[in-house]
């Protein structure tokens, strides 16, 4: 069974209620009836019942009908999601006849959905700008307990099986932000390996990359990482994590005991957390298209229940895909 099966059958086996606001959206709803199908999760849609059940007939599809499906103009719970926006809110200057125009915004809907506690994670971004996704979810469910920074982490799945966990990577941050301080990156280290574990299913072994392996160069970079892997430490004791390690001598291991000899982690890491964005975003991409590997997300972490964020560009079975992955997210975030 593969990794993205092994997912599925984990989401299937404890199905989690999982909103998808953008209900008019062709590929969102056409990922929403096939995750019907499979049992893969309890869908909430939002949106006009009419015209959803219109487009899917007009899209031949026929699960929809076990969706649950809530239009902001006319449920019973607006009035009181948008009393509880205003609670959130006020201290920034939000009326409650703001919050009256704002909870009808699905995104923002969703989300008060989830913090109410009537669903367990939400999904966007085919038709929404990634700033669009986060707001309403740092607004309103916000960060989780210890956390200031969301980000985003890529799970890639190799043909080399000699690196990471019988080849599956986790890699962070990937999608969210540019330039961490020590303490952020910290923060990306410990909610990186979570990933690993809930999404993955994987005992994280955490290596803190840098181009420098335990002093073999100084910088104020370096320093960072270093900085960041003690923080990370004491973040989370029991966590197996090293830095700061180039990245043959985190993945191979004759390069890791070569390099850094007696470290738990070198030569053995699965997860992978870079020093800044811009070596995230570039490094999975070359992965991905240079070497093949099957690259899933961003999985955004951080946030307190998850809400998960797509490319414009993705397909069906990408929307699909990341049901799964956020109701894994979900199960470990009870």
């Amino acid at each position: 069974m593969s990794l993205m099966q092994q997912i599925i059958a984990r989401a299937q086996a404890n199905r989690q209620r999982i909103v998808l606001p953008e209900s008019l959206e062709e590929r969102t709803l056409t990922a929403a009836d096939r995750s019907l199908a499979d049992g893969l999760a309890d869908i909430i849609l939002i949106g006009n019942p009419d015209e959803i059940k219109s487009l899917g007939q007009k899209l031949g599809l026929t699960h929809l009908n076990q969706a649950t499906i809530i239009d902001p103009v006319t449920s019973e719970k607006t009035e009181e999601y948008a009393q509880l926006l205003f609670e959130l809110r006020k201290a920034k200057g939000m009326t409650i006849e703001k919050a009256r125009q704002q909870v009808m915004d699905p995104l923002y809907f969703g989300c008060l959905i989830i913090k109410s506690g009537d669903a367990d994670g939400q999904i966007s971004g085919a038709l929404s700008t990634t700033g669009d996704t986060l707001r309403p979810a740092l607004q309103i469910i916000k960060c989780a307990p210890g956390i200031t920074c969301v980000s985003g982490a890529m799970l890639m799945i190799t043909d080399k099986p000699e690196y990471g966990d019988n080849g599956v990577l986790v890699i962070g941050d990937v999608a969210v932000t540019p330039m961490p301080d020590a303490n952020q990156l910290a923060q990306i280290a410990v909610c990186t390996a979570q990933t690993a574990k809930s999404v993955a299913g994987i005992d994280p072994k955490v290596a803190m990359l840098s181009f420098s392996t335990k002093g073999s160069a100084k910088h104020e970079v370096v320093d960072k990482v270093v900085e960041a892997t003690r923080m990370a430490k004491e973040m989370a004791p029991d966590l197996a994590i090293d830095g700061e390690l180039q990245a043959d001598a985190a993945l191979v291991a004759s390069v890791g005991e070569k390099k850094c000899p007696g470290s738990p982690i070198a030569g053995h890491a699965n997860v992978l957390v870079v020093p800044c964005l811009e070596v995230g975003n570039i490094s999975y991409k070359l992965v991905q298209r240079l070497g093949g590997a099957d690259a899933i997300g961003p999985i955004l972490q951080g946030i307190a229940r998850p809400v998960n964020d797509l490319s414009r560009g993705c397909s069906v079975d990408d929307i699909y895909k990341m049901v799964a992955i956020t109701a894994c997210q979900a199960m470990d975030a009870k």
